[in-house]
């Protein structure tokens, strides 16, 4: 299980992130709409670059080019808050219509509302080196998009063994069990 009481994540940002807004959180993602987070700093320290690089497309005022941020949080678990955490285990057919159908609306719709129900979801993160594969496979390149040859055959080119992971906080109250803890500056180098 990925989130377990007292451990900490990271979030990767071009600005220290302590107090959560998730209306500012993008649509589109893997898990839906939603703050995400993992346990894994080194791919959260990966992350800035791509982070600052949004920003700037996206004409974020203030946004330094060469520095950002990972804010750090701690997970507390309260059973009293009564929080539906979903875990993807690993990269398997389920996590793949999941990501599938929060990236491209249209696509599994019908599978898209299983998981409105979610607080929280974990799982592997798609991440750059598998956005084309999940895009050969949104267009039909695998075959039809949710059959079991299709998604064989996408799940062995993601490479799930080697896939971090990603925490998304998708509801307020879900937010209740984090604590800002700290940030880390990042130093981009080109």
């Amino acid at each position: 299980m990925i989130l377990t009481d007292g451990i900490e994540l990271y979030h990767a940002s071009y600005t220290v992130v302590k107090d959560i807004d998730l209306s500012l959180c993008a649509k589109g993602k893997d898990f839906g709409k939603g703050f995400y987070l993992t346990t894994d700093y080194n791919q959260a320290c990966k992350f800035v670059k791509t982070a600052i690089g949004k920003a700037l497309k996206n004409g974020v005022l203030n946004v330094k080019a060469d520095v950002g941020y990972i804010s750090v949080f701690e997970y507390k678990h309260n059973p009293e808050n009564n929080i539906h955490f979903l875990e993807f285990e690993s990269a398997d057919e389920n996590w793949l219509h999941c990501v599938i159908a929060h990236r491209k609306l249209g696509l599994l719709k019908e599978s898209l509302s299983t998981w409105k129900s979610y607080d929280i979801i974990a799982g592997k993160i798609a991440n750059d080196s598998t956005n084309q594969v999940l895009t050969a496979y949104m267009n039909g390149f695998y075959g039809e998009v949710g059959s079991y040859e299709a998604d064989k055959t996408a799940i062995k080119f993601l490479l799930p063994n080697k896939l971090s992971n990603q925490i998304c906080f998708k509801t307020t109250k879900s937010l209740s069990c984090l604590q800002f803890k700290d940030y880390k500056t990042v130093t981009i180098e080109e």
